[in-house]
């Protein structure tokens, strides 16, 4: 009768540490930032111009669900990298920066979305410092998996 009870309190235990979503497939993988079956914009060693725009277009995709993501641009003056592109592109000589232009914006993407395109115009200010930049794509996933792309780009005067 006691082994019988000990065994009854097992059973109840390890059935009250399963959860509801034992079942339910975990997203266990990153989500993908893609330029297939589109023109991706920005690519790696781009010229814009000032008081031009970018026009963004990426495709994002993930296995279970996308989240958010997140588009960066800042200056490489000092010719840092983010190691996320084998291409090398010919750079500006290092210099300070004076009025470097900083983008910093978070998009949100519809819920229940496996796929997405983003497709934005940045402008670009006319008045920013010249030179290379890097244009970073921070995309997350409903789980919270994080992929980064990073491109390096020029800015260079507005032609007259």
């Amino acid at each position: 009768m006691k082994n019988t009870y000990l065994s009854l309190i097992l059973l109840c235990a390890l059935s009250a540490c399963s959860s509801s979503d034992d079942n339910e497939k975990k997203d266990m993988t990153y989500p993908e930032i893609s330029d297939k079956g589109i023109v991706a914009v920005p690519t790696d060693c781009e010229v814009f111009k000032r008081g031009e725009v970018i026009p963004l277009n990426y495709l994002f995709t993930d296995d279970t669900e996308l989240g958010s993501y997140n588009i960066e641009i800042h200056n490489n003056f000092d010719h840092h990298t983010h190691s996320t592109s084998s291409v090398e592109c010919p750079m500006d000589e290092k210099k300070n920066p004076v009025k470097p232009w900083v983008y910093n914006q978070d998009f949100t993407i519809p819920t229940g979305q496996r796929s997405f395109t983003a497709r934005h115009d940045i402008s670009i200010p006319a008045d920013i410092d010249t030179g290379d930049y890097h244009f970073m794509i921070r995309l997350t996933d409903r789980a919270g998996w994080q992929q980064l792309h990073a491109v390096a780009i020029k800015i260079e005067e507005t032609s007259k």
